[in-house]
């Protein structure tokens, strides 16, 4: 058995050598950007994503947790508004806060991320025409300290279905009635 612990305690030691050493190569920085196309006019897609309650109604990370507790502050759809959420395990705990408006174009957010894990990062969403529809881009950014940079490596995995869903959800309701 204790030859058992050894080789055990040598594999836990080499699995965190491994992460540690690894973090040391990997890029701070993290990058995310999704894209779709909107059938439907600019002013209807800006509609859905101006406010930070417009923003609730095709969130993906929300809906994690039906019993989220949400809190508005500020005049909503304008700069300095803002949101804080508490949740289960999987939505955790932060704040949403409008940085800047460039209406009908572009709106970006900070977040800050106080559970699982403090953090934070920034967030848009980039309209633009397309012919008679609107190419919508979501995009977020953040910086992780050594060794969290580490988990990097598995961001996309967790956040590119997200955004997706989020924005497929977006043009479901921007192309109804």
């Amino acid at each position: 058995m204790k030859k058992f612990l050894k080789i055990l305690g040598l594999i836990i030691l080499l699995i965190i050598a491994i992460v540690l050493i690894s973090a040391l190569f990997i890029s701070k920085d993290y990058h995310l950007e999704r894209e779709v196309t909107i059938n439907a006019p600019q002013e209807k897609v800006w509609s859905h994503v101006n406010t930070l309650k417009g923003f609730q109604s095709w969130n993906p990370f929300g809906k994690e947790d039906p019993n989220v507790q949400m809190t508005y502050t500020g005049t909503d759809g304008t700069v300095g508004a803002s949101y804080t959420w508490k949740g289960n395990s999987k939505v955790g705990e932060g704040q949403q806060t409008i940085t800047k408006i460039e209406g009908p174009d572009r709106i970006e957010t900070k977040l800050h991320f106080i559970e699982p894990m403090d953090g934070e990062a920034t967030s848009y969403v980039q309209l633009t025409k397309e012919g008679a529809g609107t190419k919508v881009k979501w995009g977020f950014d953040s910086r992780y300290k050594y060794p969290m940079n580490f988990m990097k490596l598995f961001m996309d995995g967790m956040m590119k279905d997200k955004y997706d869903e989020g924005l497929a959800k977006l043009k479901s309701l921007s192309e109804a009635n």
